[in-house]
């Protein structure tokens, strides 16, 4: 994710490639990064304006207890993409006066196609909202909202693609069922996701609307679409995008 941000954003000419400075433990990834990479996190910290934190939550802590020190002393904008860890323990880690901006990209950001949501502390400022929207339209779409609801945009949008790419992968199985080719089938499986989303984002009309667009009585596509109610298909990716949701409640906990 966080190559993908950096990539994005010097792309798009929001960040000069010579601004950019990463710091990770592992050898491998800071040879793959594309930019450079050292491994002390605090000289990161020492040069930057913005900080972004690209990291598990399980070793958020460990990282916040390096650089405490010197985020009070340089006082960046801190930005945060640790799944399901709330702004007050960042602000307890590292600072009540921490400019904090806490960000829950998903994984199309590697395309341009990114769907973010993001809630900042008491002391971030407009200005740094306004950076952040910035930065995050970069990468797709980026939009405010409570920090109260962003495990759900996590469980949602965070953790949907996977949840899409599975889809894509039985429509693609069911083409070859029918005798297309697997090439085929999933390259046409994946353009009917890509257009059915564009539809709703560019119409702005109901999903269920646009259904019913497609559904003439006694056709094909009724047949299909009680074959999925009947195995419970909208239970079924309610219940994952709850337990998704849950589970990042869970991880900010710990």
């Amino acid at each position: 994710m966080a190559t993908a941000l950096a990539r994005a954003w010097v792309a798009s000419g929001l960040v000069a490639e010579d601004h950019v400075l990463a710091a990770d433990p592992v050898a491998a990834a800071r040879e793959s990064f594309g930019f450079p990479v050292i491994s002390d996190n605090r000289a990161v910290v020492e040069q930057t304006d913005v900080l972004v934190l690209a990291v598990k939550p399980q070793v958020l802590g460990s990282v916040c207890a390096e650089i405490r020190e010197a985020v009070a002393r340089c006082k960046p904008l801190v930005i945060s993409i640790a799944a399901g860890v709330p702004i007050a323990r960042l602000a307890t880690e590292l600072g009540q006066a921490t400019r904090i901006v806490r960000v829950m990209p998903n994984t199309p950001c590697l395309v341009g196609a990114s769907a973010s949501g993001y809630s900042a502390s008491y002391h971030a400022t407009a200005d740094d909202l306004a950076l952040v929207q910035r930065l995050f339209e970069a990468v797709g779409r980026a939009v405010a909202v409570p920090e109260t609801l962003l495990d759900a945009v996590t469980g949602l949008s965070g953790s949907g693609p996977a949840f899409v790419y599975q889809f894509i992968e039985a429509l693609s199985d069911g083409g070859v069922r029918v005798g297309l080719p697997r090439e085929l089938a999933t390259m046409l499986a994946a353009q009917t996701v890509l257009g059915a989303a564009k539809m709703v984002l560019e119409t702005g009309r109901h999903p269920g609307q646009l259904k019913d667009e497609v559904t003439s009585p006694g056709g094909t596509t009724i047949a299909g679409l009680h074959e999925l109610e009947r195995g419970g298909l909208r239970g079924v990716v309610m219940n994952a995008v709850e337990a998704a949701t849950r589970r990042a409640g869970e991880l900010g906990q710990s």
